[in-house]
């Protein structure tokens, strides 16, 4: 197992949107920042077909041990359109709360305890950032080689296995309930995320990234397609809702609850939506292709979260992506690592949580998240 240090842990106060300086100015990205986040072998659209790639200045090193403060605004906090400089505070920087992951995951906000519990798929265990006083600890080990976790409307704790290949909840007496290991009489690939709706359905992905090797679980074979599923909270029947993204990985509803957005790792790279019809999907479309900010590559989002105001904030590349209800991509937080995973959580449910590799970051946001993990 990994060595796990805590840094930068110091608590910051919650910060009132409505009343904290605005940063007013648009702010730039890097094309080397983001190149390693590109998949190869993309092919662009005409350039006459893409509004113009904005001119962004190099990503700068910068010292996160939080011994040497940055300049307000923090300038890895961009604006890429002037509808998301509403979202940005003024006097707030990106703090790293811990590094020592191997591959950080699954970030899901415990509003009763007020903590952040994660995934570390490779090292078989999840911890837990407590905002008392800014403590790491390790929550569960061994985790079943976890990925994406949240909670319900009870406040028990959902989890994704990529080695028990089902989705599990823990109970409060300590007993753990299986949701979901087949579909059809078959084993599920290897869960990735999951959501849960007002009615008490639990929505969950199901691609094959946890068992192509033994690195985040056990290599074994696919005994399913790729798809998308809906746990019924009656009858605890597991339906497929979709297999149109090749890849399905993070996903999340609207703040209505009338959309469910899923980010595709796949052939499709990129993110879709459809419309909800009950327990159903209708009405599948492409929401975003996502690029990095200054170029024309071509990033795929991982894990997703919606706002109170219906964006999408996305774990893409080195960094996060915000995406407007319409699909325009208007903001950008820049990270020195690739970020897998992001969820809003802090007393108020402003303060964005990044899972990057091996770190947890987070940073103030002029807006809250929507939903409850």
């Amino acid at each position: 197992m990994a060595h796990h240090q805590h840094v930068g842990g110091s608590k910051q106060p919650d910060v009132d949107p409505a009343r904290a300086g605005q940063v007013d100015q648009t702010s730039t990205w890097t094309r080397r920042a983001f190149l390693g986040a590109a998949f190869a072998g993309s092919v662009a659209a005409p350039a006459w077909a893409r509004p113009q790639v904005p001119q962004i200045p190099p990503y700068e090193p910068r010292d996160w041990s939080g011994l040497d403060p940055i300049r307000y605004p923090d300038r890895d906090i961009i604006a890429l359109d002037p509808r998301f400089r509403r979202y940005v505070l003024f006097n707030t920087p990106i703090t790293r709360l811990h590094v020592g992951t191997l591959w950080a995951e699954g970030p899901a906000w415990n509003g009763v305890g007020r903590y952040l519990v994660w995934s570390d798929i490779p090292n078989n265990v999840q911890h837990r950032w407590i905002e008392d006083d800014g403590r790491v600890t390790v929550f569960r080990d061994p985790s079943g080689y976890s990925n994406g976790n949240t909670f319900d409307h009870e406040g028990r704790q959902i989890s994704c296995e990529h080695g028990g290949r089902r989705v599990v909840r823990y109970e409060p007496n300590g007993d753990v309930t299986v949701i979901a290991d087949r579909y059809d009489g078959k084993r599920l690939n290897s869960p990735n995320d999951a959501v849960v709706h007002p009615d008490g359905g639990i929505w969950f992905t199901d691609p094959p990234y946890g068992i192509r090797g033994n690195y985040e679980g056990f290599r074994a074979d696919s005994e399913t397609p790729p798809a998308v599923y809906r746990v019924d909270p009656q009858s605890s029947q597991v339906a497929l809702v979709t297999d149109d993204p090749g890849g399905p990985n993070g996903l999340c509803f609207s703040p209505d609850y009338t959309r469910l957005y899923v980010a595709d790792t796949g052939s499709g790279r990129d993110i879709r939506v459809w419309d909800l019809d009950g327990p159903r999907l209708r009405n599948g479309r492409r929401h975003v292709e996502l690029r990095a900010p200054g170029t024309d590559t071509l990033v795929a989002a991982d894990g997703i979260r919606c706002d109170v105001d219906g964006n999408v904030w996305a774990g893409a590349g080195e960094g996060v992506l915000v995406i407007a209800p319409n699909g325009d991509t208007i903001g950008a937080i820049r990270l020195p690592e690739r970020c897998a995973n992001v969820c809003f959580g802090g007393a108020r449910r402003n303060r964005l949580f990044m899972t990057a590799s091996q770190s947890l970051y987070a940073v103030y946001v002029g807006v809250q998240g929507a939903g409850i993990a």
